[in-house]
């Protein structure tokens, strides 16, 4: 079998929350490129408004629809609409999420009393649950809705290496969410996999993107990451690229319930 045909998804009905930048922005882009109908779903109103311009300048089948995910009735008339315009969904990009936050030690290895363990306030627990694990969960509900009665779909659930291993300095409730968001995908991947929906997760380590307030752009964070990758670098969002068509493509079409780490080597811990 030839490339073209294992990875093609042209017209498969495709949908990326948080599509407007960074790695979701990376996710939409690829597929639409390939010849996917992708509906980018994202908060930021002007950001969406820009790469749909933009893509569509480039002849890419694309629409966006500013939607927050943590609104659970307005995220199902978004997934609603997208099926409407579209015919029907095939896959589920579940991306958007929010950052984790300071975590217990700062970048210098010093104590942050702020984010000590019983200095959590209720708002940011609450916060990164809503943000990164039950937009996760409604994500997948409304995809499911849609996708069962056609008979299959794939769903791709954004994670973080922080779901495989603790950290000093990222928030301690985000750890927690990522580590949630990826059992929920193994459960919803075992329960849909009689109906032909594949759920997958990408778990990626540290990227240049503008989540947490784009704090990877900080030199000292990236300075700090940079050492202690064994590739001595921070990904860039493109990078996500040929792993995203990859489990929205035939080429996965026997890999669910699996979570893909792709961290440049992070999670393996220091070299020099």
């Amino acid at each position: 079998m030839k490339a073209e045909e294992l990875f093609d998804v042209r017209g498969l009905a495709t949908i990326v929350t948080g599509g407007a930048s960074g790695i979701g922005l990376a996710c939409a882009e690829v597929m639409a490129a390939n010849g996917a109908r992708v509906t980018l779903m994202d908060r930021n109103a002007s950001a969406l408004d820009t790469q749909v311009r933009r893509l569509a300048a480039a002849g890419l089948d694309v629409r966006g629809v500013v939607v927050d995910v943590t609104d659970r009735a307005r995220l199902n008339l978004a997934f609603d609409a997208a099926a409407t315009a579209h015919g029907r969904i095939d896959v589920v990009f579940a991306n958007a999420g929010i950052g984790g936050g300071p975590g217990f030690l700062t970048a210098q290895g010093a104590r942050n009393p702020d984010a000590a363990f019983e200095n959590i306030s209720d708002e940011r627990w609450n916060a990164a649950v809503a943000g990164n694990l039950s937009s996760v969960f409604w994500s997948i509900q409304a995809a499911v809705r849609h996708m069962k009665p056609k008979g299959g779909g794939r769903i791709i659930v954004t994670t973080s290496i922080a779901a495989l291993k603790t950290e000093s300095g990222v928030g301690t409730p985000y750890m927690a969410v990522k580590a949630g968001a990826a059992h929920l995908m193994k459960q919803a991947a075992l329960e849909l996999a009689r109906y032909g929906i594949l759920v997958n997760a990408i778990a990626p380590g540290p990227f240049l993107t503008n989540i947490s307030g784009g704090k990877m752009f900080d030199p000292a964070v990236r300075s700090y990451h940079e050492r202690v990758v064994p590739m001595k670098r921070l990904a860039t969002p493109d990078e996500i690229m040929g792993l995203a068509l990859f489990l929205a493509s035939p080429a996965s079409k026997y890999i669910t319930g699996t979570q893909i780490v792709i961290d440049g080597g992070a999670t393996l811990g220091s070299a020099d």
